[in-house]
């Protein structure tokens, strides 16, 4: 796909397009915050896996990688928290965007929040967001199945106050909706406007792609600094990818579950994501065998859209650093690349479909295809499938567990900090230095040297949350968190800075512990033999809990 096909949906992010290069005299870094949707901890090359991703290896080669960074365990959670520096409940998303008319769960972001947009513009920043919103209020309409094949007609996809453009963004382009047609997506915006139709031949990730570069040759045009929020679907499901991608892969996984996880996880020794003296990697959480496996073309074909739909992402990525080089942007840009969460266990075959985001047939009335038994292979506009359980396990290599739980294969995402030229520790190393996503914020504003503010459009602001990764980048190492915090429909954790760290595995269960210092993938339940520690860290996450607007799960 080329930059003209884009053009006819997207006419305005890429007016006033401009080569001027040199011309910034704000001194102050461009951000980037770069986010993929349900991407695995092992799926890029710089992290082990066999999906070719040359542009995100270049990042993490002059850049620094994180082995210790936290989501908040699911999409909408985690982008709320990194949008505002909150934890996702103070941010108004404790679990989805559906209003439950409590505190921390309105499903929408509260205006006792303040985006890094919000900030960063009254701040002189060039404010722009590509991709997925999933941050707003979405109420279900009575003909929500025609309107999802684009069937009839409704002018807002939420309360447009919520959206992008009236949350700090000057320029949005892209989902308010938290899932995605690739080919013909449901909920697509320009600004406040909503894109009837796209031309033929269209893939969302390109398009992202193409107006990521559009901005960034618009605001290489002026002397102010910008900042870009660049949020893909990659590699949500459906799993939807070009013919031309996926046939790069075609023969990638007909080895199995267990050979493409243990590749994955001797290229990570190799490569000292985890340096440990003993062997950190989890059992495979399932006991058949790929050999005697029926599905083994299906279950090949899934992860080879699943790989062909990163490579793509990671292809445009690269054309949005020959952009920020070709306008002389690159050197003072700091990129951050992370995963809202861990690869999904969902098998959306089995979804209802023709409901909440999930269409039943084309925009020309062609049925969508939910292959609950495998009978279509996955990859086209036709099917919706994803790759489920048993490649998350292998996506989330080394650690067990998937998006939504609080295990780290929920929680722990690869992070990749890039800035040529204030990075100034380890170029192209690790850091063992824990993060999350709040402290996108703080960092955010500790660069464009402004404060937070105590109160924004009339609204009293909740207190900051995160803390700046700048000395992480700089020296090293911080002053972190004492107490990091994690729910999501009674899923829940508690990581204190020294490495000890509480696990409940739903409302009721048992308390477990784990020493992730010794234990990294949470092999070793030592609760029984440390109730003094349990009793400890479980009172500090009923006081983080209280303070943060956590309730009980619903039963």
């Amino acid at each position: 796909m080329n930059n003209g096909l884009f053009k006819a949906c997207s006419l305005t992010a890429l007016t006033g397009l401009c080569l001027n290069v040199f011309s910034q005299t704000d001194e102050r870094p461009n951000i980037i915050v770069i986010l993929a949707d349900d991407l695995g901890y092992s799926d890029m090359g710089c992290y082990g896996g066999e999906i070719q991703t040359p542009n995100l290896d270049r990042l993490a080669s002059d850049g620094l990688r994180f082995s210790r960074f936290y989501n908040a365990g699911r999409s909408c959670p985690t982008r709320a928290s990194l949008l505002t520096g909150l934890y996702q409940h103070q941010a108004g998303i404790g679990r989805m965007t559906f209003n439950e008319n409590l505190p921390g769960y309105k499903g929408t972001l509260t205006h006792n929040s303040v985006t890094i947009a919000e900030v960063l513009k009254d701040a002189g920043y060039q404010t722009g967001m590509i991709g997925k919103w999933h941050v707003a209020e979405t109420p279900l309409k009575k003909d929500q199945r025609e309107w999802l094949a684009h069937q009839v007609y409704h002018e807002d996809f939420a309360d447009k106050k919520n959206y992008p453009v009236n949350r700090g963004f000057q320029d949005f382009y892209g989902i308010i909706y938290g899932v995605a047609n690739y080919f013909d997506p449901f909920s697509l915006v320009n600004g406040e406007t909503p894109i009837k139709n796209v031309p033929e031949n269209y893939y969302i990730t390109q398009a992202f792609s193409d107006s990521a570069v559009s901005y960034v040759n618009r605001y290489a045009g002026s002397d102010r600094p910008f900042f870009m929020y660049l949020s893909y679907t990659a590699p949500h499901w459906p799993l939807h990818a070009l013919p031309e991608d996926i046939e790069k892969y075609r023969d990638t996984y007909m080895d199995g579950w267990d050979a493409i996880r243990e590749r994955r996880y001797l290229r990570m020794k190799e490569l000292g994501i985890f340096p440990f003296a003993y062997d950190c990697l989890s059992p495979r959480q399932f006991t058949d065998k790929w050999t005697e496996n029926s599905d083994r073309e299906w279950d090949a074909r899934a992860m080879a859209v699943h790989a062909a739909m990163v490579d793509r992402m990671d292809r445009g990525i690269g054309e949005l650093l020959e952009a920020l080089e070709k306008n002389g942007r690159l050197d003072n840009t700091l990129i951050l690349f992370l995963s809202d969460n861990g690869c999904s266990n969902e098998d959306c075959q089995n979804y209802s479909e023709g409901e909440n985001d999930r269409p039943d047939m084309t925009r020309m009335g062609e049925k969508i295809v939910y292959p609950r038994k495998k009978q279509v292979l996955p990859g086209s506009e036709l099917t919706y499938a994803s790759v489920g359980a048993k490649w998350a396990n292998v996506a989330n290599t080394p650690f067990r567990f998937w998006k939504a739980k609080s295990y780290e294969g929920g929680i722990c995402t690869p992070m990749i900090a890039y800035w040529s030229k204030g990075l100034k520790y380890k170029k192209g190393g690790m850091t063992e230095q824990q993060g999350h996503v709040m402290d996108i914020m703080a960092t955010c504003l500790d660069l464009a040297k402004v404060n937070y503010p105590k109160t924004y459009n009339g609204n009293e602001m909740i207190p900051l949350e995160g803390k700046s990764l700048a000395p992480v980048l700089t020296e090293g190492k911080r002053k972190g968190h004492e107490y990091l915090g994690f729910e999501h429909f009674g899923e829940k954790a508690l990581i204190a800075k020294d490495g000890w760290k509480i696990v409940q595995a739903g409302e009721g269960s048992p308390w477990e512990l784990y020493n992730l210092n010794e234990d990294r993938t949470e092999l070793r339940n030592v609760a029984s033999e440390n109730p003094k520690i349990v009793d400890k860290l479980v009172k500090k996450y009923n006081e983080w809990a209280e303070r943060r607007l956590v309730v009980p799960a619903p039963k």
